[in-house]
């Protein structure tokens, strides 16, 4: 089980190489997880769709970088048919939420109509991105986020994007598993790097960072 958690605690964690989990939503404990296998999803061989970035370029959702943190990590945080169960208990909620306030954490968040209907959040270290979730409570808004994310951390100078663990859904942008050691002679490189997360881009302009060499279908 984890000690006593804070934010400072955390950042030190994610430079190690190592997350908190919890079993679920009602469980008070957490722990720490460090793959034998780490997700991660290469900046520079992001896997985008002819349809997904015709929808990128419709500016169909207004997307928002930290509007609302704290409603993001909730969004995350819901059941759903497909995900019936979370690991996202309060502790994460109050944890990441600190974070954010600090200028650790990070949303990318898309609203329509004024509601929020999908996002992702993580965390933000050096040129290392840790990924942690991501929602969705309308068609594409979830891969729209994903999508703004990976240019905000490429022309941010980003070189590292975590995703934990490599699902069906992120294996179709390019995701990869790669092995703990490459993982953290990886993540050594890019804790070293001055990165910045600039996010604020328009459907237009995150489309072409991610066609200027990424693989379209």
């Amino acid at each position: 089980m984890t000690p006593a958690l804070n934010p400072d605690l955390l950042l030190r964690a994610y430079a190690a190489g190592i997350f908190p989990m919890a079993e679920s939503a009602d469980d008070l404990e957490l722990f720490w997880v460090d793959p034998e296998l780490r997700g991660v999803l290469p900046l520079d061989r992001f896997h985008l769709s002819k349809r997904l970035a015709r929808t990128i370029r419709s500016n169909r959702f207004d997307v928002r970088c930290n509007g609302d943190f704290v409603a993001t990590i909730r969004g995350c945080a819901e059941s759903t048919e497909q995900r019936p169960k979370t690991w996202i208990n309060r502790e994460i909620v109050a944890l990441y939420s600190a974070l954010n306030r600090q200028g650790f954490a990070h949303s990318v968040e898309c609203w329509r109509d004024g509601a929020l209907v999908g996002g992702l959040y993580g965390v933000a270290l050096g040129g290392a991105f840790f990924g942690e979730s991501m929602f969705s409570r309308e068609r594409d808004a979830s891969k729209v986020a994903l999508a703004h994310l990976v240019a905000a951390l490429r022309r941010g100078k980003f070189t590292l994007l975590d995703i934990q663990f490599v699902t069906p859904h992120l294996k179709r942008f390019g995701a990869v598993e790669i092995r703990r050691a490459d993982y953290h002679r990886s993540l050594a490189v890019a804790l070293r790097r001055k990165a910045h997360f600039a996010g604020g881009l328009d459907g237009a302009a995150v489309a072409a960072i991610l066609q200027s060499s990424t693989l379209t279908s």
